[in-house]
């Protein structure tokens, strides 16, 4: 196994961000050829594109729900969920 010094782990990933962002590409024109639409989520609605161009609005999405950090939140269920599984 190398060691990699400091420096040169930092200068590795300065290009993270740059292989992150070319992965993106290659998948979002991947699933349009394949598959001739890309689904998007755009300005706060659902956006379809095709391959041929279009795009058309699919619905308006609701507003992003805001968490302080270190908050933790319960989702609360109607029916009886949390009740011992038995055989």
């Amino acid at each position: 196994m190398r060691i990699l010094s400091e420096a040169a782990m930092l200068n590795l990933e300065v290009g993270i961000p740059a292989l992150a962002s070319g992965a993106i590409r290659k998948a979002y024109a991947q699933a349009l050829t394949s598959h001739g639409r890309v689904i998007e989520a755009v300005n706060g609605e659902l956006v379809e594109f095709t391959v041929e161009g279009q795009r058309r609005v699919l619905k308006s999405l609701p507003t992003p729900t805001r968490v302080t950090v270190g908050l933790k939140r319960v989702r609360r269920t109607t029916s009886n969920d949390s009740a011992p599984i038995t055989d």
